[in-house]
């Protein structure tokens, strides 16, 4: 896939503080994401409310925040930056959440902010293990075997199955 000439300035989102032993995964993929997109010449903006990171050097993004991973403060950063596109698949499952939560709110339309790496209709399906394993299944792949139950009697019904 080329450089997308639409595309000027990138809101990175990373993981912020997280569980000792998880954040170096993070901080590398975020910090080779923002990398790569400078390479080709894009403006990158980064939102990493942990310090302790590679990517919040100073001279890795052009503009960095260490504002909390919520909307409000994205949404000070969308009117501040006027980013064209915002990339959260490199801050985890905080990152994601955020994406969805600004989705919800109507933020990335009002903005008009478009979700890079995977898109909100990806995340959305990810995160719903049932239309997931369907997709899995209807792809013929296998997959664990699981069961929703809704009480705590349901799932010891199902222990034995």
């Amino acid at each position: 896939m080329g450089k997308r000439e639409d595309l000027k300035r990138i809101l990175i989102v990373g993981s912020g503080p997280i569980v000792i032993g998880q954040a170096c995964e993070f901080d590398y993929s975020g910090t080779q994401a923002v990398k790569a997109l400078k390479e080709e010449g894009y403006e990158i903006i980064l939102l990493n409310p942990n310090p302790a990171t590679v990517m919040t050097t100073v001279s890795m993004a052009d503009h960095i925040y260490l504002d909390p991973l919520k909307i409000e403060y994205v949404e000070q950063i969308f009117q501040r930056e006027r980013p064209d596109a915002i990339l959260t698949t490199m801050g985890g499952q905080s990152s994601l959440n955020l994406a969805l939560e600004l989705d919800k709110a109507g933020l990335l339309e009002q903005y008009q902010v478009e979700v890079i790496g995977s898109s909100i209709e990806s995340i959305k399906l990810a995160e719903d293990r049932g239309a997931f394993k369907q997709v899995v299944a209807s792809l013929g792949l296998e997959s664990a075997q699981s069961f929703i139950v809704h009480s705590v009697e349901e799932g010891l019904s199902l222990l034995n199955t």
